[in-house]
């Protein structure tokens, strides 16, 4: 627990909605935290509402603008990088492809290249997704070592960043003392994501408004965990490769167990439940663009390698999650003080 007492860490992204919970969380165990990032993107933000910048550093730019980011690099000297920047939606990607693949693969290669320059950063992990996988709709999770896809260009995007960082850990990392790996999770729900076109604030909003929440695939199977699951093996992983280097500097998967695997339609009527109302779904009947309908990760690697394991159970995601959003909706003030209870209560769980 004091790892991360006085080291200095460096959040790209950290005004979204991991990147906000994971500054939170570093600043509670005493890192000195500094956060590069666009201006949170939707009102109301985590990063606005749980004041997230009040013990920190908060840069505002775009990861796209390479000179700045050596410049930060420069002047505050971080010795652990988190980079999570990114535009992270599909749908967006379909409208916005350059923009998708400038900050998503560019972005990652400033960010990068500025790194192999500096001389304090001892370790690096670059936040991908595990839509980076070549989808083959199987039954079974994929591993670390299975292909890099991408069918639309969001996910295309993250498999590239996946390519470019095992590239910078070949051709200028390894043997430099630059420690770089690469970490891959699902989808993560969690209170205080109001990004536009997901399903749990898409929920909310309609459960909040009681009226009915336009869903485009009830049957899609999807793998959900807190955000709070792969944020404490974000950073297990950094404090392996700190102690231990290059053995940990490789992809890591960090997902849910099976039973947190449940269809879209079964999730929209549980968190109904939770919130005590009958939201009735609406099926999106509009053509769509192209959605996975099954996609889970093998977690086996950080499990027996890391130690790492899921604290939560999916009843407890869930209620961690209505509970978080009923708190701000019913008085919107002292949401610092919810959202750093949780963290506490997860610490606790992650320590017994």
């Amino acid at each position: 627990m004091t790892f991360w007492c006085g080291k200095k860490v460096l959040v790209t992204g950290h005004t979204g909605f991991k990147g906000s919970w994971l500054c939170l969380w570093l600043q509670k165990l005493g890192a000195e935290v500094i956060g590069y990032a666009l201006e949170a993107p939707t009102v109301p933000n985590l990063f606005k509402v749980a004041q997230v910048e009040e013990n920190m550093m908060s840069i505002i730019d775009d990861i796209r603008n390479k000179d700045r980011l050596v410049s930060v690099l420069k002047k505050y000297k971080p010795d652990i990088v988190f980079h999570l920047a990114a535009q992270s939606l599909v749908r967006k990607s379909y409208a916005n492809p350059v923009e998708t693949f400038e900050t998503n693969v560019m972005g990652t290669v400033n960010l990068l290249d500025a790194i192999r320059f500096s001389e304090s950063i001892r370790v690096v992990v670059n936040i991908t997704s595990d839509k980076c996988y070549d989808n083959k709709e199987w039954s079974w999770g994929y591993r670390e070592i299975d292909s890099m896809g991408g069918y639309d260009p969001y996910s295309c995007s993250k498999g590239c960043s996946e390519l470019v960082t095992n590239s910078f850990r070949q051709s200028y990392f390894k043997g430099k003392d630059i420690h770089l790996a690469s970490a891959r999770a699902g989808n993560v729900i969690g209170g205080g994501d109001w990004a536009e076109d997901r399903l749990v604030p898409d929920i909310i909003k309609s459960l909040i408004k009681i009226e009915p929440v336009s869903i485009r695939n009830p049957f899609a199977v999807r793998p959900w965990q807190h955000v709070l699951e792969p944020l404490n093996g974000y950073m297990m992983l950094a404090e392996a490769m700190w102690q231990h280097g290059e053995k940990y500097s490789e992809p890591w998967n960090f997902g849910p167990d099976d039973d947190h695997v449940i269809t879209v339609g079964e999730l929209t009527n549980k968190l109904s439940s939770l919130w005590k109302e009958n939201l009735e779904i609406k099926k999106d009947i509009r053509k769509q663009p192209h959605e996975a309908t099954l996609l889970k990760l093998d977690c086996s690697k950080a499990k027996l390698n890391l130690g790492w394991y899921p604290k939560l159970n999916l009843e407890d995601t869930l209620i961690w999650t209505t509970d978080w959003y009923k708190e701000f909706t019913w008085k919107s003030e002292g949401m610092k003080e919810v959202t750093i209870k949780q963290i506490e209560a997860y610490d606790k769980l992650r320590r017994d």
